[in-house]
């Protein structure tokens, strides 16, 4: 069997395998660069060189931009200001979901964007009495639209650009994309407005995800937090000033019962003792709390801050979880009691529940009991993430949809900003400035290394890494050469024109069946090799297989995010192409038209 054909059997295995779906994408990858080596086709370093190129390495700080932005906060204010402007008008609010969520993924990649508007979304149809399944798949296309806004969009983004520059072409500029990207939009959201209602279903799913928008409001009034608060400032001379935090409890009588004890500026106080300006908070009767007062050196605040006791409970510095105490749990049968600071030093127990009524401070957790902890949003990520408790909500859940412009959104903003004047300018190589903005994240302490770590994905990294000597393969053997031979053959005299549609339709095919990036490390080098034997440019080659690898629209398999709606949008396989087929004409029309009045077929000429 000769090398070509050899290239050829391990493109067929890897389509066949990620079409089977029973072997992990990541191993399937790492098989093929294996394959390379094993047949000769390749040396080890070229197998593995993938790993260290630079487009995989901008592709993953990408991923750690991303997880900033959903950490920060800055995709769920997004989130809820497409709430407030929405709107009741079917029209407005498919206009500005589909181009709220295309010019987010443009920025933060399709996966991203998608992942964040996606309980908004929800949350929105349901509360103006529609159909979730009439705007989950228009919310996803229109992410795949918005990735051909701008280079950040996708990872096929950064390939066609690094495929173009080796080709010795001009590349693509940061926002050259959007000569095509913003018609691409247009078009998909004229789509939806017009045909849309008639495309989709009109169906409700069983499982929505959760509304956790109005989560701390819910907890306050759950655990009876709403009413009968008094907020009061220990005053200097105070008989408890000094005293042991532990004591406080002793408030439970006469009606009054010991919630927390606060900073002057309303922050959780975890210090032993109790100091001057510190802020006792009681529920109870007010007559009560004003006889304590009175007797222990203490005053009503008077400078209450806005906003409920929820919101000085829940905001973008500290957080509230609801857990439960499960069988067999260490906890079971010691003594907590509200205001109590946990072992760990950094949450601290605001309630205590035994089927919906308050515990006594006296008596032992059992199993079933329910608390209510208050701590730093990282105290509450990393301290229940054990088995002594079960977390009801996830606080990383919640503080995405429910936090807006959180810690750190100013920072992240910052290094977005930076990164996309940087590849605007060309300052520097792509890679860099995708490095400098994700440790500006990581250095301000906006994502700690393990959430820099969850933050990427890692099959998208290996996929890349690992596929991309298969292009190589592709050229050093010939098989490119032979594949662009067949195709240049196939359209004949028919002009370069016809030479997009038969790429556009080829990688179009195939993208519906497996990952958008894989299928464009397959048709890259034959598209370079069609055009250097055309004698055309490769710019418009590579834009037009670059949309028709975003136009995964036909099937729920094409991408994660077609799959990410199917059971919250309650759809059918054959739903996908119904809209999906009306996009990808309009994705033709544009890649195979529109592309070359942008980017002329003509070879520059030689200097």
């Amino acid at each position: 069997m000769t090398d070509i054909w050899i290239v050829f059997a391990i493109i067929a295995g890897i389509i066949v395998l990620f079409i089977w779906d029973r072997i992990p994408v990541i191993a399937v990858c790492m098989g093929a660069a294996l394959a390379l080596w094993a047949t000769g086709i390749l040396s080890l370093q070229q197998s593995l060189a993938g790993f260290g190129d630079p487009a995989v390495i901008f592709i993953a700080a990408l991923f750690v931009v991303s997880g900033g932005l959903e950490v920060a906060g800055v995709t769920t204010w997004a989130g809820q200001l497409l709430i407030r402007q929405a709107g009741t008008s079917r029209t407005r609010l498919i206009v500005l979901m589909m181009g709220f969520v295309g010019v987010l993924a443009a920025m933060i990649s399709v996966n991203g964007a998608v992942a964040a508007l996606l309980p908004v979304v929800v949350v929105m149809a349901i509360r103006l009495g529609r159909s979730p399944s009439q705007l989950l798949m228009p919310l996803v296309f229109g992410a795949h639209a918005g990735s051909q806004l701008m280079l950040t969009g996708s990872p096929v983004n950064v390939l066609v650009v690094e495929a173009s520059e080796n080709a010795g072409a001009a590349g693509f500029g940061y926002f050259e994309f959007a000569l095509v990207g913003i018609p691409i939009v247009i078009g998909c959201v004229a789509i939806v407005v017009f045909f849309g209602e008639r495309l989709l279903p009109s169906r409700t799913s069983k499982t929505l995800p959760p509304d956790l928008s109005q989560h701390a409001r819910t907890l306050v009034e759950q655990y009876r937090l709403t009413s009968d608060i008094n907020q009061l400032r220990v005053r200097a001379g105070s008989r408890l000033i000094g005293r042991s935090r532990d004591s406080l409890p002793e408030f439970a009588q006469n009606g009054l019962s010991f919630v927390t004890l606060k900073s002057p500026d309303g922050q959780p106080v975890r210090s032993a003792a109790v100091a001057e300006g510190d802020i006792i908070v009681l529920r109870g009767p007010a007559e009560e709390a004003a006889a304590v007062a009175g007797d222990l050196g203490l005053a009503f605040r008077e400078d209450l801050p806005e906003g409920g006791i929820a919101d000085q409970l829940f905001n973008r510095n500290s957080g509230l979880a609801e857990v439960l105490i499960p069988p067999r749990s260490p906890l079971i049968g010691q003594r907590f009691f509200p205001g109590m600071v946990t072992e760990s030093g950094d949450l601290i127990v605001l309630a205590i529940q035994r089927q919906g009524a308050d515990l006594a401070a006296d008596e032992a957790l059992k199993s079933g009991d329910t608390m209510l902890l208050q701590g730093t949003w990282a105290a509450l990520d990393t301290r229940l993430d054990q088995a002594e408790v079960l977390v009801v909500d996830s606080p990383d859940l919640v503080r995405r949809q429910a936090v807006p412009m959180g810690q750190g959104a100013r920072t992240v903003l910052v290094a977005l900003g930076l990164m996309v004047v940087l590849l605007a300018t060309g300052l520097v190589p792509p890679a860099v400035a995708g490095l400098i903005a994700a440790g500006i994240i990581l250095v301000s302490g906006v994502l700690s290394v393990d959430q820099v770590y969850k933050s990427i994905s890692w099959t998208t990294v290996i996929l890349v890494g690992a596929l991309t000597p298969l292009s190589t393969a592709m050229q050093v053997t010939g098989a490119a050469s032979l594949l662009a031979d067949g195709l240049v053959a196939v359209v004949g005299d028919a002009g370069p024109t016809a030479l997009l549609a038969g790429l556009f339709i080829l990688s179009a095919v195939l993208g519906q069946v497996i990952s958008n990036t894989a299928t464009s490390l397959i048709i890259i080098p034959i598209s370079v090799v069609a055009a250097n034997q055309m004698g055309i440019s490769v710019q418009p080659v590579l834009m037009c297989v670059c949309i028709a690898c975003a136009g995964a629209f036909l099937t729920p398999v094409a991408t994660p995010t077609n799959l990410m709606v199917m059971e919250p949008g309650a759809y059918k396989f054959t739903d996908y192409w119904k809209l999906g087929l009306p996009m990808m004409i309009w994705f033709f029309i544009i890649a195979v038209f529109v592309v070359p009045l942008i980017w002329p077929f003509a070879l520059p000429a030689a200097a």
